[in-house]
């Protein structure tokens, strides 16, 4: 698989994404539902957007790897939150696992007005290899 990244500004570098990422000669594409902080047994959690993100990462990470993907592949993830102020204030939580993983992926982000039950935070990715 070849990977390019386009970047026509600088700016987004600080923010942890790329304005988009071509993939030529790709074997196959994994494309993940929506994961979110539900433990093993499919019960919701109520913790705080922090515990919620480190736990729904958990659950993409588990995902990817069941699928014999590696982080690494992944080309975009969308987070949809209710509550974008509290996203961004734990923020540092994805940035530090997207620059652990060396990912460089196209983003967005929004802010809906509910989740599944008591959840706050949602993460939808793509990979490819």
């Amino acid at each position: 698989m070849e990977k390019k990244v386009i970047n026509p500004w600088s700016w987004q570098d600080a923010r942890n994404y790329v304005q988009a990422v071509e993939v030529k000669h790709a074997d196959s594409t994994l494309y993940v539902s929506g994961q979110c902080a539900i433990s093993e047994e499919g019960i919701s959690s109520n913790a705080d957007m922090r515990t919620q993100i480190f736990h729904t990462i958990e659950n993409l990470e588990k995902v990817i790897q069941s699928s014999g993907y590696e982080v690494q592949n992944l080309v975009r993830l969308n987070i949809y939150t209710t509550d974008s102020s509290e996203l961004f204030e734990n923020f540092d939580v994805i940035q530090q696992w997207l620059s652990k993983n060396q990912v460089q992926q196209t983003s967005t982000v929004l802010e809906v007005k509910s989740l599944f039950e008591t959840l706050k935070v949602e993460f939808e990715a793509t990979l490819a290899r």
